[in-house]
């Protein structure tokens, strides 16, 4: 790795340092928030708008406190934790984390290869090895460095916003409609536990460890701190507005076309098909196009984050193509046995569960340290602002838990 110069950011072109809030927000556009906003929309219409945008703005918090971690201490949250634990507790821990990323990759690759399937016909054994192939193309850009990989993740984090947008334009929503969505509510116990879904598909360990590791790789040896924690927070603003915006889209699209229909919006097969009932012309394939890329973005950054979480951990470091070919091996493995794609999402935010408060405490206790953060630690409203969001999402994934599970 190159390291980068140490000169005051006055003297840098902002652009070069936007790009790793944009890795981090595919997290947050993967295919498990596609099944999880369609079918908040599809069952109470735009009652659960407004949960979207709370976890939105708790994104923005988490990232920017993970960002700020890589930048100001020049450590990510995984070595971070692995400083403070005893040799089996760090192996624990990193077994941990390490097999949340894979549960997660898994949904993004089946996320992926359905969207082969739904977009070309195509029989999802062999979707899967489509996948397998586009997976190792993207990663490919990393080799070129950091910079590029993000420019291209960026460019389809892009796509799949246009993708959106034309759908609502499409759909023609009654504002009105909208902007009731956007005041608190639930219509019995059934809505909770999809908030809960829907907040637990938004918040993502991986993301929180590998965005810490990015801005420590590119930016943690800038002697401006100062300046490049204001760019990163444009980064992150600009990343996470994109992500809220689109989650947004996908929960106003299946309102309007499923809610109060007889239509089944259960799957993303039905959702697919249901677009095309209902719009038919570019709808369907704009929805299919965008989930393929989702997945094939998703997957790719979560194979990134399983290496930053290992190297951060186990001071060890495989190649990436090697790694790529390990995590993607059980999704394989299971679409090859015809496992029903569907259960495999939401089996997969149960595991992701689990991971969330490993991850979220521990980057908030590192980033209120005075010792590891210096002057830039966090501030008493800051402090309360992050304990309230951990303790939200902790209630939140804990009841979903409970219903999935018993």
């Amino acid at each position: 790795m190159v390291s980068q110069p140490i000169v005051p950011v006055e003297r840098l072109k902002k652009r070069h340092y936007i790009g790793p809030a944009f890795v981090a927000a595919v997290a947050y556009l993967d295919p498990g928030n596609f099944a999880m906003n369609m079918t908040a929309g599809a069952q109470y219409g735009f009652l659960l708008l407004w949960v979207i945008v709370a976890a939105n703005l708790m994104a923005v918090m988490i990232q920017t406190l993970s960002a700020k971690l890589g930048l100001v201490s020049n450590t990510s949250l995984a070595e971070v934790i692995r400083d403070e634990l005893s040799p089996v507790m760090r192996i624990l821990y990193w077994a941990q984390a390490e097999l949340v990323a894979m549960a997660t990759d898994l949904a993004e690759f089946v996320g992926a290869a359905l969207g082969f399937n739904l977009l070309f016909g195509i029989d999802l054994k062999i979707a899967a090895l489509l996948t397998a192939v586009a997976s190792f193309v993207i990663l490919g850009f990393e080799r070129k460095g950091l910079r590029h990989f993000e420019a291209v993740i960026g460019a389809l984090v892009l796509v799949i916003a246009l993708a959106f947008a034309i759908q609502v334009i499409e759909v023609k929503p009654v504002l009105r409609d909208v902007a009731g969505g956007l005041i608190p509510g639930f219509s019995g116990t059934s809505s909770i536990v999809l908030a809960a879904g829907m907040l637990g598909a938004t918040v993502m360990p991986h993301a929180i460890y590998l965005h810490s590791d990015l801005t420590k790789r590119r930016m943690g040896t800038i002697a401006d701190k100062k300046g490049l924690l204001r760019i990163q927070k444009m980064d992150i603003w600009a990343a996470m507005l994109i992500a809220g915006a689109v989650n947004g889209a996908m929960l106003v699209i299946a309102a309007t076309v499923f809610f109060g229909t007889s239509q089944q919006a259960e799957t993303l097969e039905s959702i697919f098909h249901g677009l095309g009932t209902s719009l038919g012309g570019a709808a369907p394939y704009l929805f299919g196009g965008a989930l393929l890329i989702s997945g094939l973005a998703s997957s790719s950054v979560g194979t990134m984050s399983g290496d930053a979480i290992m190297r951060g951990f186990l001071k060890m470091e495989i190649p990436i193509f090697l790694r790529r070919s390990v995590t993607m091996l059980p999704a394989i493995l299971l679409l090859l046995s015809g496992f029903d794609p569907t259960r495999a999402l939401i089996w997969s935010q149960v595991a992701l569960s689990f991971g969330i408060p490993f991850a979220l405490i521990p980057l908030i206790r590192a980033t209120s340290s005075e010792r590891i953060m210096g002057k830039y630690k966090n501030q008493p409203l800051t402090k309360g602002i992050s304990w309230t969001i951990v303790s939200i999402v902790i209630v939140f994934n804990v009841y979903l838990l409970g219903d999935l599970l018993f």
